[in-house]
């Protein structure tokens, strides 16, 4: 297995993105922090990672609170003995609007959890990281820093604040022997793309199949990744095999970012 004996923390446990790393890593022998707001979530995710043979611990936390986060990654640390991996994977979506309707506060918001947040569970995590001599940042970021979307400058701007810091960690933090690299999914297909797709369907007067296979043909592949593929890219990048790599975006996307 290529985590075996390894303690991950993965910020923003939900349905999705989060819960899908998290078991990815456990199945690779990975023991898992589960990082988020809420209890319940949290609980339910860490029954699905100790099924898998390894052990969870599940830890209330909003990261837009720095304090919170320090307290959250030292707790981790402690409880399943070290820490060797950070998925930074929390996330605010901003507000939609363009930029002559925005509420610049809500935009401060995004930034708050998008950059900051991220910010701050790195640095907490650091001196573990170090100690565990091959320590590993995850940075879940967006291909929205590269196929620009109106209404989206709040999540853009901060997610591309987000790639721009991944290098300066990575060059900071080499001598410390951590790697910092980031991963830029697209639409990540699950419940909350199909909500949207059938919004847009309803609004347009279009089958939701006919919203699919319009976005879907802008991807080199022809299609919308689920968040169980994308995690295996960060396999790799928690495992020995991305050893030499650092201060790297992967667009795990289906070639969305630079087609069509």
């Amino acid at each position: 297995m290529l985590l075996e004996g390894k303690v991950a923390i993965v910020s923003g446990i939900g349905p999705g993105m989060g819960r899908d790393i998290s078991l990815a890593f456990a199945r690779e022998g990975a023991s898992v922090a589960l990082g988020g707001r809420t209890l319940s979530r949290l609980e339910a995710v860490a029954e699905e990672v100790e099924a898998l043979g390894v052990r969870a611990f599940p830890v209330v936390c909003d990261i837009a609170d720095e304090a919170q986060c320090t307290e959250a990654v030292n707790a981790a640390a402690t409880e399943l003995g070290r820490l060797d991996i950070l998925v930074n994977n929390a996330y605010d979506g901003g507000d939609a609007k363009t930029f002559m309707d925005a509420d610049f506060d809500r935009w401060r918001q995004t930034i708050e959890v998008n950059l900051f947040g991220s910010l701050a569970m790195t640095r907490a995590a650091v001196p573990h990281l170090e100690a565990s001599g091959d320590g590993r940042v995850i940075m879940i970021n967006t291909m929205s820093t590269q196929r620009i979307q109106e209404k989206w400058g709040a999540y853009a701007a901060s997610k591309g604040a987000l790639q721009t810091v991944t290098k300066t960690l990575a060059l900071e933090l080499g001598p410390r022997g951590i790697r910092v690299n980031g991963i830029h999914p697209g639409y990540i297909y699950g419940d909350s793309v199909e909500w949207y797709f059938n919004h847009l369907a309803d609004k347009r007067g279009i089958t939701f199949q006919e919203v699919y296979d319009e976005v879907a043909s802008e991807t080199c592949l022809g299609y919308l990744p689920h968040s169980e593929e994308i995690a295996g890219t960060a396999v790799f990048f928690a495992s020995p095999l991305a050893k030499p790599v650092t201060g790297q975006m992967i667009g795990v996307n289906a070639g969305h970012w630079f087609n069509g």
